[in-house]
């Protein structure tokens, strides 16, 4: 191990996801993480606007004497504003920009059009950075496949060789997720194996644990459910995951049509009523048209759950591929097949032992190693 270094933690948007990483980094990482953060609102201000406080904040570290070795950067930063406005004191500390999700291949809302200025902000921020990681290889892969489409949008100075030099700086570093936190939790484990009578009361019980928003398609997922209903399947259904809009009229159709097949309805409030909820879960279900990793999956695979997942995305990532033949589908029909097969198929240890690679026990000496690397390389 390298002498332990000084980490500074640029993170504008400081909720859901990208609080866990990187607080869960600062937790684990053998070197000294500081995060610089703010709250998780306004994301189209942060991008333009979070320079002027990160910088601030950075200011008066520096004034008590502070210095860091390296800055790491999520990608809702404006590298270049923020290295503009701290040029004097940080001009030449390494830096690596992690890409948890980008503006540019992220679908937009129904009705509505891409900006690209955010686009261009996230790519101005990878050539300010010396290394760019993203959470998974469809992520790089889409995003620099789309990258030129950007560039030749506009009409002279296009710079298309600036695609590459990104490109050679780019590598993937998966998220690192706190799942052994979830372990004493883990009583419910046998239960998997042996709940298959066929009564309400111990019928399988699927979990959604998304966001619920339209790049997660919850009318696909919910079509299934009510086919599988029509079919008099016996099973039980969580609707957990965040919701950030007034209650969504799908979910509250869904509550009046499920009836009492619903056990649970909205997001879980604790660590403790969400790990009951991925421990007691027989099958995690993911209808999603964006995702470029999936920690709920991971979570819910990790605790025993049979993943049903579309053939896209990020999801291909997370399994074995001896498993994904049987746990992504093509299309609804596909989707449907898998969750009937799901109902009798039991709990499979090897999926857990495939997701635990992400615990940060794993990823954080991958993520230190990188960190001193960079230091080495540019420092």
């Amino acid at each position: 191990m390298t002498d332990r270094l000084t980490i500074w933690l640029l993170n504008p948007y400081h909720t859901g996801s990208h609080r866990a990483w990187a607080e869960g980094y600062a937790a684990h990482s053998q070197h000294r993480v500081q995060i610089f953060a703010m709250q998780g609102y306004f994301w189209k201000w942060r991008m333009h606007g979070a320079a002027l406080e990160l910088a601030e904040q950075a200011a008066a570290r520096i004034a008590a004497g502070e210095r860091p070795d390296l800055l790491l950067a999520t990608s809702m930063t404006n590298l270049p504003a923020f290295l503009a406005l701290t040029r004097r004191e940080l001009a030449r500390v390494p830096i690596v920009l992690y890409m948890h999700e980008n503006q540019l291949t992220y679908p937009p809302p129904p009705g509505s059009q891409r900006d690209l200025t955010y686009g261009m902000i996230q790519h101005l921020s990878m050539l300010a950075a010396d290394r760019i990681c993203f959470n998974s290889a469809f992520h790089m892969q889409s995003w620099f496949a789309e990258l030129p489409r950007l560039l030749k949008h506009f009409p002279d100075y296009t710079h298309l060789e600036s695609v590459e030099i990104a490109h050679a700086r780019a590598e993937v570093l998966a998220v690192g997720c706190d799942l052994r936190r979830y372990d004493k939790y883990a009583p419910m484990w046998v239960d998997k194996e042996t709940r298959r009578q066929g009564n309400r009361e111990t019928s399988p019980l699927i979990l959604w644990n998304q966001r619920w928003e339209y790049d997660k398609a919850p009318e696909t997922m919910l079509s299934a459910l009510y086919a599988l209903a029509s079919e008099g399947l016996p099973f039980r259904v969580a609707l957990a995951g965040e919701n950030f809009r007034v209650e969504p009229a799908e979910f509250s159709q869904a509550r009046r049509r499920l009836g009492d097949r619903l056990v649970h309805y909205g997001y879980a409030e604790s660590e403790a009523a969400y790990a009951r909820l991925l421990w007691g879960a027989d099958v995690v279900l993911s209808t999603a048209i964006h995702e470029f990793f999936g920690v709920g999956v991971a979570e819910a695979i990790y605790c025993g759950c049979w993943p049903i997942l579309p053939n896209r995305l990020s999801y291909p990532e997370l399994l074995p591929p001896a498993a994904r033949a049987a746990c992504l589908y093509d299309d609804f029909a596909g989707l449907l097949a898998r969750l009937r097969a799901a109902f009798t198929t039991p709990a499979a240890p090897e999926l857990r032992s495939a997701v635990a690679r992400f615990d940060w026990s794993v990823q954080a000496p991958i993520y230190d190693a990188l960190m001193a690397e960079v230091l080495g390389e540019v420092g």
